[in-house]
């Protein structure tokens, strides 16, 4: 039963990641490279901990929250879209009204992010949102009867399954839809998407404000699921993780369903072989990081247009130059 536990844990982990992949995706194919990731999930989980801790409040306590739990789920899931889309909403305005540069941009907003975090988390008490941690890892009765079967595919909370609904309706609206198509055009050239009459500024927005509400949702289920409601400061580094997995996927939400579970894998390992020591657990945490080298490299030298970048990736658009 080692195995099994493993892949479950493997599989939680993956899912974190996966939120944050797919919205990085959807903010990529814009052309906007957001390297702010890390602090908007921070910042989009902070705010789901915190209305998880003013709902502890209003509705009297643990007894309370028992009795509305599906509130107790929507509404800090509610709070981190708000607080991933306003991340994203300064962001875009920095990067596409102001035109600043993404790269440093992004990073100023990590640094933020991180910061704005620490200080929200330190300002309520932790017993307060962890109290609805089990709600979230709340999993239907039948899986329990259902063996090695059900443990490996119903025994998880709501966010799992969200996440890999996000995953699958994002790769459908890319590929199948108009929006979709307008939005790879942006992202490959916003010049040409432009002259036939394609709004590159709006679909700039939307797409990060999407994009990093949908990566604080990673966030939230680290905290609130995978840990059980205790807050971790180590969120930023998950955020590093999901901009690799982007690269990993190569820019494909459904493939990085599979890739994200791989990492998850990765990230896990250690803590399953016996008489490892901390230093090599360590080591095995930077195994996502060196795959996703090696995956560059070759995307690379293979050079095929479907598993590259957008084309304006990380390029500012002025529309007087066009």
């Amino acid at each position: 039963m080692a195995i099994i536990t493993f892949l479950v844990s493997a599989i939680k982990f993956g899912m974190v990641l996966l939120f944050g992949s797919t919205g990085e995706t959807i903010t990529e194919k814009s052309g906007h490279l957001n390297l702010g990731l890390p602090g908007i999930m921070c910042v989009g989980t902070a705010c789901g901990c915190v209305a998880e801790a003013i709902f502890f409040d209003i509705v009297g306590g643990r007894r309370g929250m028992e009795k509305v739990s599906v509130l107790a789920v929507l509404v800090p899931i509610l709070a981190t879209l708000i607080g991933g889309a306003l991340m994203g909403l300064i962001f875009s305005f920095l990067t596409v009204t102001l035109h600043a540069n993404q790269n440093v941009t992004g990073l100023a907003m990590t640094t933020l992010g991180v910061g704005i975090s620490d200080f929200m988390i330190a300002s309520v008490e932790g017993y307060k949102f962890t109290a609805g941690a089990k709600f979230f890892r709340a999993y239907p009765p039948f899986a329990d009867n259902l063996g090695v079967f059900g443990k490996l595919f119903f025994s998880y909370g709501i966010m799992i399954y969200l996440a890999l609904a996000i995953a699958i309706a994002t790769a459908l609206i890319l590929n199948k839809t108009k929006v979709g198509l307008h939005l790879r055009a942006v992202g490959e050239n916003p010049a040409t998407a432009d002259a036939v009459g394609i709004n590159v500024t709006k679909y700039r927005y939307l797409s990060t404000c999407v994009g990093a509400a949908i990566s604080g949702l990673g966030g939230l289920m680290f905290v609130m699921d995978y840990l059980n409601g205790n807050w971790e400061y180590v969120i930023d580094a998950i955020g590093w993780l999901c901009v690799a997995l982007v690269i990993f996927t190569t820019w494909k939400p459904i493939f990085g369903i599979f890739c994200s579970v791989v990492f998850g894998a990765f990230y896990v390992a250690a803590e399953y072989i016996p008489g490892i020591s901390l230093a090599s657990k360590e080591i095995f945490k930077t195994l996502p990081f060196l795959v996703t080298i090696i995956v560059l490299i070759i995307i690379s030298v293979k050079n095929k247009k479907e598993n590259q970048p957008p084309a304006s990736l990380g390029l500012p658009y002025f529309r007087e130059e066009r």
